[in-house]
């Protein structure tokens, strides 16, 4: 997993201080963007897509949206 994205909430009022995140076809990778050379989360795409639309409030798991995050 080589193309880390920020939030596009990440902005200069926030001081850049995000997580960044990076998929593949079955996992996605979380870290802190102030440290990338630290450790590294990993979970399974739909556990990560799951994760997302309840914090969306939304009641299905498919797909892969990822709330924000862009290249």
């Amino acid at each position: 997993m080589d193309t880390w994205r920020k939030s596009s909430y990440s902005g200069p009022g926030d001081g850049n201080e995000c997580v960044e995140i990076a998929n593949s076809p079955t996992h996605i990778a979380i870290r802190d963007s102030k440290a990338p050379s630290r450790a590294i989360l990993t979970f399974p795409a739909y556990a990560f897509s799951g994760f997302v639309q309840a914090l969306r409030g939304e009641n299905h798991s498919t797909g892969t949206d990822l709330a924000g995050f862009h290249d």
